[in-house]
């Protein structure tokens, strides 16, 4: 099979699309290795100055609503928002349920069982608000530690008929939900917080099910934890960034090579536009192509055609909060234990030097 091949007007069209896109063609990724020192593209300035970042760093909103974020990092190395990905999952504290005192249980879940999904309960509590809590302490503080008990207890609904099959109407309590968990404050965290700001996120987050005679008494005990710790404690549902798209048409498509042309794209990337008796194909929004390169697949359409890119520092970033800090507030902090590495990073230097 033949590779693609990439055509170029210059070498100073060659050394500038290098130095910023990310080629795809039909077999391969051009461009994807990175520069190791300043001045590997001549006639061009790559060394880092503290003045040039900051003029070509850029931060922009896209789409905030809800626990969900999307903002455009512009400016930067693949290393910078790789580093905020991984603060998000794994440095960033949370609240969780950690300790769990099972005093009665008799539901058909094993207390293993229930004790991890319990676990994974997230908590609006905001951990800011609250000191880590030490390896050996089972009693915990008011500083270090939030309270909750879950008791509940399945039976019969007496205005049941015979002629009733929904557990809806046979039972009472058979659904085990986060509603039920009920906040013991401890100290005088009554005059600080209230339930619902420090409860579950949901109300509705079904823990288990019951059938008459079934019971839980449970003691639970939320503490302050990172994601390095376990999975429960990361304060996101996702956190992940891909390079921007870029798709340039290199000639006029039209009439029924548009309509191919448009199939082999994300929704809303190629529109069809009117141009006498046929329709034209142009680039709408490519910021939301998967780059699948189906486009390749058609003969007539590949060579010459489409023109597949991405821009090497422009990362789009999306980020999901699982509730107990907003996803702007989330990437703020992220930010904040960035900075505090690498002040640590740079006190080794100097002492070791």
């Amino acid at each position: 099979m033949s590779k693609s091949k990439v055509k170029y007007s210059s070498s100073k069209e060659y050394i500038d699309e290098s130095r910023n896109e990310l080629v795809l063609t039909e077999f391969e990724v051009l461009n994807a290795e990175a520069t190791d020192f300043p001045g590997n593209h001549y006639g061009f300035d790559d060394s880092w100055s503290f003045e040039k970042f900051k003029k070509r760093l850029k931060i922009n909103i896209v789409r905030m609503e809800n626990m969900e974020m999307e903002f455009d990092l512009i400016g930067v190395d693949p290393a910078i928002p790789n580093a905020f990905r991984r603060i998000l999952l794994s440095d960033i504290p949370t609240m969780a349920f950690d300790k769990v005192f099972m005093f009665n249980n008799t539901s058909i879940i094993q207390d293993e069982v229930l004790a991890h999904r319990l676990g994974l309960i997230p908590l609006k509590a905001d951990p800011r608000l609250f000191e880590f809590r030490a390896e050996d302490d089972d009693t915990g503080t008011p500083e270090d530690t939030l309270e909750f008990e879950l008791k509940v207890k399945c039976s019969w609904n007496p205005q049941r008929t015979k002629d009733h099959t929904n557990p809806e109407h046979l039972y009472r309590d058979f659904r085990v939900l986060t509603s039920h968990l009920k906040w013991i404050p401890l100290g005088g965290q009554k005059d600080i917080f209230t339930p619902d700001a420090v409860g579950p996120v949901d109300d509705n987050i079904l823990i288990a099910k019951m059938r008459p005679g079934h019971e839980l008494d449970i003691k639970l005990h939320a503490m302050k934890g990172t994601g390095r710790e376990h999975a429960k404690f990361s304060p996101v549902a996702t956190a992940f960034y891909r390079l921007l798209p870029q798709v340039k048409l290199l000639k006029e498509v039209e009439g029924e090579a548009a309509q191919r042309l448009q199939k082999c794209f994300s929704p809303g990337v190629i529109d069809l536009v009117d141009s006498g008796e046929k329709k034209v194909a142009k680039v709408n929004d490519a910021r939301y192509d998967i780059c699948s390169r189906n486009v390749f697949r058609h003969e007539d359409l590949k060579e010459d055609t489409v023109k597949l890119t991405r821009a090497r520092d422009h990362f789009i970033f999306y980020i999901e909060s699982t509730g107990a800090l907003a996803p702007e507030v989330l990437f703020t902090e992220a930010a904040k234990i960035l900075s505090q590495k690498c002040r640590v990073f740079l006190d080794e230097l100097k002492n070791g030097l």
